[in-house]
This record gives C-alpha cells, structure tokens and sequence, in this order.
C-alpha cells in the first residue's frame, strides 16, 4: 500500500504522464465485481458484531461473519463482508483499507469465488489373503 503511494506521488509530479490518466488507471484496477469483500488482518478478539457494528456505516450489510476454527472456535484471523450493493461495498473498501480495529491495521480487498475442493479420497485398505488389513503408514494391524 505504502508502495502504491509513492509511486502515484512519483508520477503525478512527473511531466510525463498526466495525473489524472494515472488516477483513472489506478481506478479502474481496483473495481469490484462483486458486493462482496475479505478482511484480513483481524484481531482473534474480533466477533461478527464487533465488525458488522463497523461496516454498516457504508451501507446496508447482508452479511459479516468472521471465520472461526471448528475445534477451538478461535477466529481464524479474517473474515467476510457482504453489502447489498457495489457502491456500498466499494465505499466501505476505500473507507476501512489500511485502518485499525481492535488494535489491529485490517486490509480490506474485494473476495474471490471459492475454488471448488476435489472429494476426499476413500480409504484404499484392503484384507490380504491371510485376513489381516495392511496399514501402509504403521504396518500390520488385526
């Protein structure tokens, strides 16, 4: 981040490229195509109200959950943001990108589509001609 505004001060002061054709390029790469984002960067402290309390000053929120552990039920560290629109999820992206919560900077950028998971593989073990199952990680088992 810190990279990106020094470069836009270096070119907006250089005679060869028109500050606003920089701006207009810098604009157009950040665009979201979705009213959804990722935080990243959270307290464990963090909880769904805490952000959804934070957020909703740029618009109508449909969700904000932030993403836990299933064995402890910690907070994974980030979390997602869904408004009901773009301009509202775009608003609250330049508004809350780079600022604290809980003590913690938080980056804010748009959420990618999941990637779909191959199925888990079923267990391969078989019972050998003598009746015992091979386990191929430990050895012989009854």
């Amino acid at each position: 981040m810190a990279f990106i505004s020094g470069l836009q001060r270096l070119l907006r002061n250089s005679p060869l490229l028109p500050s606003s054709h920089f701006t207009s390029f810098i604009r157009l790469s950040s665009t979201l195509t979705s009213p959804k984002l990722f935080v990243s960067g959270l307290s464990r402290l963090t909880t769904d109200e805490k952000l959804q309390e934070t957020f909703s000053s740029f618009g109508q929120l449909i969700e904000a959950k932030v993403i836990t552990d299933r064995a402890s039920g910690r907070s994974k560290g980030f979390a997602f943001v869904t408004y009901a629109t773009i301009e509202e999820a775009e608003k609250a992206r330049e508004g809350m990108n780079a600022k604290f919560l809980d003590g913690w900077v938080i980056f804010v950028d748009p959420a990618k589509p999941r990637e779909p998971r191959p199925p888990p593989q079923q267990s391969q073990s078989q019972p050998s001609e003598t009746g015992f199952t091979v386990n191929k990680t430990i050895g012989w088992t009854g």
